[in-house]
């Protein structure tokens, strides 16, 4: 029998990274509990009567990307002596283009063997969890006529799609897990087949089965383990095996359900109960407004103020006018980057008196605390609603920086990097996430994330390395997190000088270029707004406005190369 040939090269596995292997994955819904919904319609996808056969396999890729019913609208290109035993192996790989060539068989004219190639750009995980790739696909596929109609009789035993696919039969929706610290709720981006008729359903058993594996190092499950989602009965959301659950966990969770629907669309208000009784006692309809604590995107909400470097000094930004801010940090002409939180935190570096860069922290216009030293050090990030600052210390170290208890010195802790081993280059940008569970870096010109674990209160972790957006080719300057979990990208390219990239890498889209010149150095958003420090000067734009094509200067910035700090 014919031995199907089957490549994946990918190059980031290549550079030793933390969860970089390939996970198995099986993009129909995964129901490990009680739970089964209703079945999704099944598509009337099939072969053509009489169809050329280079045809009818790519009709087949496209059918593939239909996972109900074991995948039967791709079985359905099958000849019938496979139809039942082709067993997908559970990776499902999203190439960015299927390319057929004809390997030459002169041999028998009702038997074609066909090469397939493509760039894997990512792989759909068990639980619609996206994982960037960067390799290349190969694999022979043979077909045969069989009564007069060409079928697949040998094929790999794994599932492939093309990108065009994954946008037109799946829909990204964010599940919420709390992070390690129980404070704040965070993203997990999944990918959902578009026929499933049971979203709500589908989102909930989804939460019951945790977080998925790139996301769960930074997660605090509240979930008990033997916890059921037990369906839905009369509108209802049922669980059971949460009786050892106390008012406030129960109150925490049902936070956690609300905003998961909400944010997916499903409307509200929600009826939940938990062993019997509502889930949050006394509460029988649940809305957004029961939680507003935990709005998982309350800075999407909200528009914080703006700051900006201007001439080596810190300047606040309101109206059309730039302030120096109080204190030396707006007077002394030595900050090379800073950073401001929404509570009036600071942190920036300058120039010390022996010519390093040193780190100082303290409150807007009040005493600064002096930090750590090095020949180069990055912009600082803050964590949400911490007073903790993160900066890379001469390229190469990361170090966590926490006020003391009496706020008179700074306690440095280095965190541990070993994820990032293999990887040549320095790190010229690093920027935590709202909630601080991922972090973004920039590493000789090339987009790095991972997630933020913390092991104990004294040690800090980076895992789950992977690299993002390899098609910008190194060029990458700068780059931030905006409020909806992307990031936005300044580079180098001239013809391309700001991207929009998604958390999960698996979507990069290029911004207008309209009248802003490259290099991009230094890059901020809020909700409606992205800053942007070109070749020339300071601009702005607002991607809300679909027809704009040009960025603008900032008012009170006009004809100012100022680098941009949004207080998040």
């Amino acid at each position: 029998m014919y031995i199907p040939r089957l490549t994946v090269l990918v190059a980031a596995c290549a550079l030793s990274l933390a969860g970089c292997s390939t996970l198995a994955t099986d993009t129909k819904p995964q129901f490990l509990r009680s739970y089964e919904p209703t079945a999704s319609e099944e598509p009337e996808v099939g072969p053509q009567p009489g169809q050329e056969p280079d045809l009818l396999l790519r009709e087949f890729f496209s059918a593939s990307a239909i996972p109900t019913g074991d995948y039967a609208a791709a079985r359905a290109f099958l000849a019938p002596s496979i139809r039942q035993t082709w067993a997908p192996d559970g990776n499902t790989l999203v190439v960015n283009a299927v390319d057929i060539t004809t390997v030459f068989d002169s041999s028998n004219s009702n038997r074609r063997v066909f090469t397939v190639r493509g760039s894997v750009i990512g792989t759909l995980e068990e639980g619609g969890s996206y994982l960037p790739e960067n390799g290349a696909y190969e694999a022979e596929i043979t077909m045969e006529k069989i009564q007069g109609e060409w079928r697949v009789t040998d094929l790999p035993q794994n599932v492939v799609i093309e990108r065009t696919e994954l946008r037109n039969q799946y829909q990204p929706q964010n599940l919420y897990f709390y992070e390690s610290t129980g404070s704040s709720l965070i993203a997990d981006r999944r990918w959902i087949f578009s026929g499933e008729n049971s979203l709500n359903t589908e989102l909930v058993t989804m939460i019951m089965e945790g977080p998925s594996a790139r996301i769960k190092p930074a997660v605090a499950d509240i979930v008990p383990r033997d916890a059921i989602f037990a369906g839905m009965e009369g509108g209802v959301y049922r669980f059971t095996g949460m009786a050892d659950m106390d008012e406030s966990q129960r109150r925490r969770f049902a936070a956690q359900l609300v905003w998961t629907l909400s944010n997916a669309g499903v409307p509200g208000p929600y009826s939940a109960t938990a062993d019997g009784t509502n889930l949050v006692p006394d509460v029988e309809l649940l809305t957004t407004d029961d939680f507003v604590e935990f709005n998982p995107r309350t800075s999407a909400d909200s528009v914080p103020a703006l700051y900006a470097v201007i001439d080596a000094n810190v300047h606040s930004v309101m109206g059309n006018e730039a302030t120096p801010v109080a204190g030396p940090l707006g007077a002394s002409g030595e900050v090379q980057s800073a950073e401001v939180s929404a509570n009036g935190v600071i942190a920036a570096v300058r120039v010390s008196g022996n010519g390093k860069s040193q780190l100082v922290i303290g409150e807007l216009g009040g005493p600064l605390i002096e930090s750590i030293e090095g020949r180069t050090l990055s912009r600082p990030s803050l964590e949400h609603d911490r007073d903790a600052a993160w900066i890379v210390v001469d390229g190469t170290t990361v170090v966590r920086l926490v006020p003391s208890s009496d706020k008179n010195r700074i306690v440095e802790r280095e965190v541990n990097t070993s994820a990032l081993e293999g990887i040549p280059g320095e790190i010229s940008v690093l920027r935590l996430s709202p909630a601080g569970a991922r972090v973004a870096m920039i590493i000789d010109g090339r987009i790095f994330t991972g997630v933020v674990t913390r092991v104990s209160p004294g040690e800090t972790r980076i895992v789950n390395v992977h690299e993002l957006a390899t098609e910008l080719g190194g060029t990458a300057l700068t780059l931030d997190w905006q409020p909806d979990g992307s990031l936005i990208v300044g580079t180098s390219t001239p013809e391309a000088p700001v991207w929009r990239l998604e958390q999960d890498g698996s979507s990069l889209s290029m911004l207008p270029a309209g009248n802003i010149t490259a290099p991009v150095v230094s890059i901020a958003a809020n909700r409606s707004t992205i800053y942007a420090t070109d070749a020339r000067t300071m601009l702005q734009f607002s991607p809300s406005e679909t027809d704009a094509v040009f960025w603008r200067e900032v008012p009170g910035l006009q004809g100012l190369r100022a680098a941009p700090i949004v207080a998040d």
